[in-house]
Formats: C-alpha cells, sequence, structure tokens
C-alpha cells in the first residue's frame, strides 16, 4: 500500500506522521514538495533518510498539481495496490489513515473518503465551506456526500491513469474528481475519522476566496451563462412582438433562439462537450429538458401564483429559482453527463 502526501512549506508534524506511520504498519511512503523553497529543504532530506521517495517542483503548483505528480509516478512504476493521500499538517491521524487504506481493500474499486464529522470546536470557516461544497455537490450531482473537502482520501491502484487526467491544479481538482467519479460510476465509500483542527487550521494554504472561487466555478459559470440567455430571451421577446404582435410567435420563438445560445454556451464552456458524437448525444436529450422545463415552468406558476395566491413577480422568482438548480442537475447528470472507459476492477 502506498501513501501519498503532497506538501507545502512543511514543519516538524511531517516528520512526526512519517515515524508513526512507520511504526504502525509497513507502507510505501512519497512525498511531493510542491516548491517550498530552500528553508525546506531539511526537513525533506530528513524524510528521504527515513526511506520516504520525495519527488520536487521547483516552484508552488497547486495541490492538484503534487498529487496528480505523485499519480504519475505511481503509475509509471506499475505499481499496484491502493493508494491513500494524505495531508502533512497534524490532520490525518495515522490510525484513520490506515483504517482508509483498509476500507480501499475491501471497497472493490470505490473511492474511499476519510469523512469528518465536524464535532467538537471547528473553525468557522471550514465548516460553512464544507458546508457550501457539500450543498453544491449535491446539486451537481444529486448524491450526497457528507466531507467533500477531506483530504484522505484513498483510490485502488486502477484509478490511477484516470486520476493523472482529471483537471484542476489546485484545491478544486479534489472537488473535480467527486464531480468525475459520478460521471465514471466509480462508487464512492465514506469511512467516518477523526475531526482534527490545530490552532484554527492556520496551516492550511487554502484560500478562501480564490481556491473556493475555483471550486464553485462549474456552478458559477452555469450561472453566468443562465443569466446571458435570459437576457437574450427576455430582448428577443421584446422584438419578436414589436415585429409580428404575436406573444405566442414571440415567446416561443425567443425560447427556441435563448435555448440554442444556452446549450452550446453549456456545451463548451460549462460541461466541457466539443466532439460532434457528443453534441449528437447531448442535443436530443438537451431540447427534451427544455419541453419538460416549459412544463414545469407552466405547472409551478400555476400552483404558487392561482393556487397559493402568491403575488406574480414573486411566483416568477420562486419558479425560476426552483427550475435553475433543476436545470443544472439535470444537465450535469443527464445530458452532458461523461461517458469514460474503465480500467478492469
Amino acid at each position: 500500500m502506498h501513501i501519498l502526501i503532497p506538501s507545502y512549506e512543511p514543519d516538524e508534524r511531517l516528520l512526526q506522521l512519517i515515524v508513526q506511520l512507520q511504526q504502525n504498519g509497513t507502507y510505501s511512503i512519497v512525498l511531493v514538495d510542491d516548491g517550498s523553497g530552500a528553508g525546506y529543504r531539511h526537513l525533506f532530506a530528513q524524510a528521504e533518510q527515513m526511506g520516504c521517495v520525495v519527488l520536487t517542483h521547483p516552484v508552488n503548483l497547486g495541490k492538484g498539481c503534487a498529487l496528480k505528480t505523485g499519480f504519475a509516478y505511481l503509475l509509471d512504476r506499475g505499481m499496484e495496490g491502493s493508494i491513500v493521500c494524505a495531508d502533512s499538517d497534524g490532520q490525518h491521524l495515522p490510525h484513520d489513515i490506515a483504517r482508509v487504506a483498509e476500507t480501499v481493500a475491501k471497497s472493490h474499486g470505490s473511492i474511499v473518503l476519510g469523512s469528518r464529522r465536524f464535532t467538537g470546536k471547528v473553525p468557522a470557516r471550514s465548516k460553512f465551506g464544507n458546508a457550501a461544497t457539500r450543498l453544491v455537490y449535491r446539486f451537481a450531482t444529486g448524491t450526497r456526500i457528507y466531507d467533500t473537502q477531506t483530504g484522505l482520501r484513498g483510490y485502488p491502484a486502477h484509478m490511477l491513469s484516470w486520476l493523472v487526467g482529471i483537471p484542476g491544479d489546485r484545491f478544486e481538482y479534489e472537488m473535480n474528481v467527486l464531480l468525475a467519479a459520478e460521471s465514471a460510476s466509480y462508487a464512492i465509500v465514506e469511512e467516518p475519522i477523526e475531526t482534527v483542527y490545530l490552532n484554527s487550521n492556520e496551516s492550511s494554504h487554502f484560500r478562501p476566496l480564490a481556491d473556493s472561487a475555483r471550486v464553485y466555478l462549474p456552478f458559477v459559470k452555469f450561472s453566468a451563462v443562465s443569466i446571458v440567455s435570459a437576457i437574450v430571451d427576455f430582448l428577443l421577446v421584446l422584438l419578436l412582438h414589436s415585429v409580428s404582435s404575436s406573444l405566442l410567435v414571440s415567446v416561443w420563438g425567443a425560447r427556441a433562439a435563448s435555448s440554442m445560445l444556452n446549450y452550446g454556451l453549456n456545451r463548451s464552456l460549462v460541461f466541457q462537450k466539443p466532439a460532434l458524437t457528443e453534441t449528437q448525444r447531448s442535443m436530443p436529450k438537451y431540447f427534451a429538458l427544455v419541453l419538460l422545463i416549459l412544463m414545469l415552468n407552466y405547472g409551478l406558476m400555476l400552483l404558487f401564483n392561482e393556487l397559493l395566491h402568491i403575488p406574480l413577480p414573486v411566483a416568477k422568482l420562486l419558479t425560476e429559482a426552483s427550475l435553475f438548480l433543476f436545470s443544472f442537475w439535470a444537465q450535469r447528470s443527464f445530458v452532458f453527463k461523461r461517458r469514460m472507459s474503465l480500467r478492469p476492477r
């Protein structure tokens, strides 16, 4: 079994973790120095003397790049068994790492997440951040995962080539892995672990604004495309009505044009499906979804406005908000769902 530890500007806790792991089991430990610099070379040199493999980035490239460097190293050497990824800041305890490793060995090809339950004294930003990404992930995939941000994860070796190909350079990589796993039909198993935050998580290199933006980028892009499509739809209704004086022609003509725009932007920018064959597969499903949303739109408007007597502007906002979330989930899960060839388990 192999333990992969991406590390940026570590302290003595990294060496303590290595000692504890070596005392508790026989592991191959691979460290990736993600551009920590000259001031940290002595720590990585000690780790090498302790029997670890140390891979070095000349500059900081991000956690996603560090993980993929480690995965590529293991893949190139034909490593077998399982791989457990852990952080170097003392938040992942040796017995939890061992537990995740055992679960990977028994899981028959599943991804195993060391899932915290956020009990005890947890920094507010960590608790809020995980709750937010948990909600976004569930809307994006329809799957409930309690701890989407855990860095303690286990993978069977046959996933290495797939892991190397997942996009993302920094903290968004780990969210992308979960999203891609859903599309690739890889099962995800959660193994409960202890929640450890040392000194209010001061050692974390997570940048709340920049890295959160990367994690939520697919949802943000989808929102932007929806706004642009809505503006085009609104303007076209006015233009077509001024020309034809027919409300039916205006509404359906504008919706047809804005739907084509929405489909094209989502296919190329949000869900990234440029190939012609994928367009042939996704387009019929997309416009079937458009028809379904049109019917749901009418049904919800009828419910909110006429049956519940909610004012029309409020009813419209409630309807559009509900259908926005449904549309994102449906397009991610069905319309633009990736087809990946999986290596034999």
